[in-house]
């Protein structure tokens, strides 16, 4: 099967969710080619790599991401809450993110829009990948359509994506119109009709978040095109095999 396997924040399901140390986690497994990682905006309009808008579940800190710089987010602690092998991970900054990572590992950006104000995070974002010539080896998602526009007017190159956890009448028209090619759904809303349907219009499909093995295996058996986000690799590798 030819199925790609994407680590959802790096390999979370066994190191501290976005961080160089699950980055380094999943890129220690031969078969994974993408990674997931969350960016938001520091105090000082610098991208960072961190899922919640406050830093309390994740950190030892409290408050908004936006009230921080990326010095002081840096200076948090983002890997004791998962384990004390962990202690003194720090929030990495989406530069040191592609530092790690390129020509090991593609990356699937999710810009966390929703509910925030950062109204650079495009820019900026896009700014940091044509800095390390990988405009054309990283995907940009949001769930919020807007995003994905501002993104393809600052730079058509990108390869943009919907995230969905539905399966509307029109999500193929709305794609189009948005010049989405990218289409990252929860696992639950995919069939064997829809995704033939899907593919069949030109998309790349990723299903998200599958966490067993059975599951994988049976979405891996209506395409082998379909890519797999999974918090646990090691699980992806045992789907292979059944």
């Amino acid at each position: 099967m030819n199925n790609l396997c994407v680590a959802h924040r790096g390999a979370s399901g066994e190191a501290p969710e976005n961080t160089l140390i699950a980055a380094r986690h999943a890129m220690a497994y031969p078969f994974v080619q993408w990674m997931e990682i969350d960016v938001q905006l520091s105090k000082d309009q610098i991208p960072v790599v961190i899922h919640d808008d406050w830093v309390n579940r994740t950190t030892n800190g409290k408050g908004k991401v936006a009230d921080y710089t990326a010095e002081e987010l840096a200076n948090l602690d983002a890997g004791r809450w998962f384990g004390r092998s962990f202690e003194g991970e720090p929030v990495p900054t989406l530069e040191q993110m592609l530092h790690a990572t390129a020509g090991r590992c593609r990356l699937n950006i999710e810009l966390k829009t929703l509910g925030s104000n950062y109204p650079e995070i495009e820019q900026k974002v896009v700014e940091l990948l044509y800095k390390y010539n990988l405009q054309f080896d990283t995907v940009i998602t949001s769930f919020d359509p807007d995003t994905l526009y501002n993104v393809k007017k600052i730079s058509p190159d990108i390869v943009t994506g919907l995230i969905i956890d539905a399966s509307p009448s029109q999500l193929i028209a709305e794609l189009n119109r948005l010049e989405a090619a990218f289409l990252s759904i929860g696992y639950t809303q995919i069939t064997p009709h829809r995704l033939q349907e899907w593919h069949q219009a030109g998309l790349t499909v990723m299903a998200w978040t599958v966490n067993d093995a059975a599951t994988m295996r049976r979405l891996m058996e209506m395409n082998a095109n379909l890519m797999i986000c999974t918090n646990y690799p090691d699980r992806y590798a045992q789907a292979l095999s059944m």
